[in-house]
């Protein structure tokens, strides 16, 4: 049973949120020391919530699956999934090209390569390494049954979950008893989540002030031009392309899905991991007509197929770096680029920091820079990667919300009339459905 008295909005997670991340700020700037201090307290939330991402994927996927019926079924839906998520990367990757190439950020900084101090990132970039595509396949395969859930690995917890569920449906009806307790299991892992969440605003605090204090506001000024242009093509993406598919072919309000996803976009905002919200996403989109075997095959995905945040900061990030430090790219080279990028995109997981990985290992790769150059440019983008990590796992986040109601609209495992009602306030979402 839902409470249907209202609560005063100060006990709001949405409200809380947003006053511990402008505390966050406040302290931030002006004791520094004590609150970089305040560090563990945002990486214990997501470590809280990441321990408990691997068991829910697993028991919302086979739920889902078995829920489907057949694995036909579970087929078609993941090759539209594929299918649209590489659609929607694509033009990320492109959108953020061209509006780089418009505004050339970085391209006034006149910076003297030989005299910048690149220490920062050295030890990163000598440990980022891209795989090919045969170590990608290979290593959503698991070592142990267990291992995927010991590493916490989505796209090797995908894997056991489809084998799983298979194997539940060949077996008949004991498959069906077992699948139900694996349910019943579900419910026990999102009341957990339901009790870490209370947390969120200490969680956002802790990193908000972290941030603040170890980086400054300071470092906004200096390389604010590459900031504003992300956050500007992430507003593009949103609005110019998903925002026409949720109004056009599913006839829902972009503005009013945002202000339903408002409490998750805050927590990912104060803490700049888009894992963070994974189960309560998963808990909104049921809640919000979609089918739980839908929500459960492919938000888990989008997670590492569906990363547009990360796929426009690729672009930005590497021609930035080709212009602040003065090296010049033909338009075949930024082509190769662009097609590299579409490729090794799919290596960024939602975890905080992994797409910054995935730009330098793609880049020292390729050899298109020069190695000091290339040190030079990640060295100011590292800078603020922090703030960057931010827009992306909000782009992030609200991509995947919203390909995962298109998809399920296209599989007519859309409930309309209750994704009106919840939208527009006429009806509270009932979160205990999945």
């Amino acid at each position: 049973m839902q409470d249907n008295v209202k609560k005063p909005f100060y006990r709001g997670l949405f409200f809380q949120v947003i006053a511990a991340i402008v505390i966050g700020i406040m302290f931030g700037v002006v004791a520094p020391s004590s609150a970089i201090a305040m560090k563990p307290l945002g990486d214990a939330f997501i470590k809280l919530i990441k321990m408990l991402i691997a068991p829910i994927i697993f028991c919302t996927m086979v739920s889902g699956i078995a829920g489907m019926g057949n694995m036909k079924q579970v087929g078609r839906v993941g090759a539209k999934a594929v299918l649209v998520f590489e659609i929607i990367t694509t033009l990320a990757l492109v959108i953020g090209w061209v509006l780089v190439e418009f505004f050339k950020p970085g391209s006034t900084m006149n910076i003297d390569v030989t005299q910048f101090d690149t220490s920062s990132v050295k030890e990163k970039v000598a440990h980022a390494t891209m795989h090919n595509t045969t170590d990608f396949f290979m290593n959503m395969i698991p070592n142990t049954l267990v291992g995927a859930f010991a590493e916490g690995e989505i796209l090797q917890v995908l894997v056991v979950a489809i084998l799983f569920a298979w194997a539940l449906a060949a077996i008949g009806s004991k498959g069906k008893e077992i699948a139900a307790v694996i349910e019943s299991f579900s419910h026990v892992l999102f009341k957990m989540v339901d009790i870490i969440t209370k947390a969120a605003p200490l969680g956002a605090f802790g990193a908000m002030a972290y941030t603040v204090g170890k980086f400054g506001v300071g470092s906004l000024k200096e390389l604010g031009a590459l900031i504003g242009i992300f956050y500007l093509t992430g507003a593009v993406f949103i609005f110019a392309v998903l925002a026409p598919v949720m109004s056009i072919y599913c006839k829902l309000s972009t503005w009013q899905f945002l202000k339903y996803i408002r409490e998750e976009l805050m927590i990912v905002l104060g803490t700049a991991s888009s894992e963070t919200v994974l189960p309560r996403m998963m808990e909104k989109l049921v809640a919000l007509g979609c089918s739980k075997p839908v929500v459960g095959l492919v938000i888990p995905a989008g997670y590492s197929f569906n990363l547009v945040g990360s796929s426009i900061y690729f672009t930005m990030g590497a021609l930035f770096i080709c212009y602040a430090t003065h090296t010049p790219i033909t338009f075949w080279q930024e082509l190769t680029l662009l097609g590299v990028l579409l490729i090794t995109s799919k290596g960024a997981a939602g975890v905080t920091g992994s797409a910054f990985l995935v730009l330098a290992a793609t880049l020292t790769s390729m050899n298109l820079i020069p190695q000091q150059n290339l040190e030079v440019g990640l060295a100011l983008i590292f800078a603020i990667d922090r703030f960057m990590s931010t827009g992306r796992a909000i782009v992030n986040l609200i991509g995947n919300g919203m390909t995962t109601v298109f998809l399920a609209k296209w599989e007519n495992e859309l409930d309309y009339p209750l994704a009106q009602a919840v939208l527009s306030g006429k009806k509270e979402a009932d979160l205990t459905l999945l």
